[in-house]
Order: C-alpha cells, then structure tokens, then sequence
C-alpha cells in the first residue's frame, strides 16, 4: 500500500506565486526517492491558499524526502512566505486511476 498526504498552506498576501515556484523546483528527482505523485495546485477562491497532493511509495520514503538537503533549503526559503497556516492529512492509498 502507498503512502498519501493532502495538504494545504496559505502564503502572505502576493506571494502565492513565488512559493509554488519553489514547491515545483524539485519535483524532477522526486521519483527517484519513491514518490509517484507530487501536484500542487492554487485554489480557484482563495487567491493565497496552495494545495498539494502527494503519493509516496511508503510513509518512510516520504519522511526520508524531507531530510534532502534540496528539501531543506527550498522548505527555509518557502517559510518566510507562509503564514503559518497548515493543514494535512495522511493516507493509505488503497487505488484509483493512475495509482
């Protein structure tokens, strides 16, 4: 079974862009740490709320993710941009289309 995480973060007013910028730098070698699905999106009604969707091969291997150093740097430069607002949800990945 795979590992899923939906989540939700607001930027500061004006810098949705400029954070989601930095949350699609990496995906490129996302897969090759056991991930199969990273989609970040903007809400259609909120112009500061940023939504990610992500499918891991495993829990760990999404725990593992966040100690790269790649990850690290992008999560401290992303911070200041971000109003503290988060929300999450952990998975089981029982099936769908495209999983």
């Amino acid at each position: 079974m795979s590992y899923g995480y939906f989540g939700s973060m607001r930027a500061r007013p004006g810098q949705r862009a400029e954070v989601v910028a930095i949350l699609l730098e990496g995906v490129d070698g996302l897969r090759t740490v056991g991930c199969h699905l990273y989609a970040v999106g903007a809400s259609e009604t909120d112009p500061d709320l940023i939504l990610v969707s992500e499918i891991w091969e495993s829990k760990g291997h999404h725990d593992r993710s966040l100690q790269l150093p790649e990850t690290k740097e992008a999560i401290a430069r992303a911070m200041p941009l971000l109003t503290g607002e988060f929300a999450g949800q952990e998975m089981t990945v029982l099936g769908g289309l495209g999983v």
